[in-house]
């Protein structure tokens, strides 16, 4: 379920809000995914990415390549509320389907979100984020937004370096799960290979 949320009333600190107001404005996510042709359909879709793609897979899994604390982006930071030096767990895998990456998901887990219900996210290991997330009817999701991320962006240049392959520019899709005043960002980027397979 998705639920528009203003992105500035997620904070309580008006010099966050002002500071995130100011960055949103340069961050270029878009509420629609212009021009995005064929792999529009996933991008749009807010329904479990993770249901979709075990769907269409015979074999499909999800493979951990960094769970470590460290500073988000700050386009991030801003977005969750929380001031730039702040570290936050940072969860990154591969959506694997039929033994080929299909998917890249980065997700911010802030150390706040980290307790009560969500205290057992940073221990999930190889269990999908997002399954977790969608069991709860209680979360929320606020709406998606999207970018075509240049080749030099960092999320590009990461996921090149996980899989040692040259950085190319790749769509995004991002959203805030919100339950009671815990947030959790995820992004989920779109990998070309997810059109290289047939379906199940």
């Amino acid at each position: 379920m998705q639920i528009n949320i203003g992105n500035l009333h997620l904070c309580d600190n008006l010099a966050v809000k002002a500071q995130y107001y100011l960055y949103s404005t340069r961050s270029n996510w878009l509420k629609k995914p212009f021009s995005s042709h064929f792999l529009k359909p996933w991008l749009i879709n807010s329904d479990s990415l993770t249901k979709r793609l075990q769907v269409r897979y015979t074999h499909f899994v999800v493979k951990p390549i960094l769970i470590k604390f460290a500073k988000p982006f700050t386009d991030e930071s801003f977005l969750l509320c929380s001031p730039t030096y702040k570290q936050a767990l940072i969860r990154e895998v591969l959506l694997v389907g039929n033994d080929n990456a299909v998917v890249f998901a980065h997700s911010v887990l802030p150390r706040a979100s980290l307790r009560g219900s969500w205290n057992g996210l940073s221990k999930i290991g190889n269990q999908s984020l997002g399954e977790t997330l969608f069991a709860n009817p209680k979360i929320k999701r606020t709406c998606l937004t999207y970018k075509k991320l240049a080749r030099h962006h960092p999320l590009s240049m990461r996921f090149a370096k996980h899989m040692q392959l040259p950085s190319v520019a790749l769509w995004a899709r991002r959203s805030i799960f919100v339950l009671n005043d815990a947030k959790i960002l995820v992004t989920e980027v779109f990998l070309p290979s997810l059109f290289n397979k047939p379906m199940k």
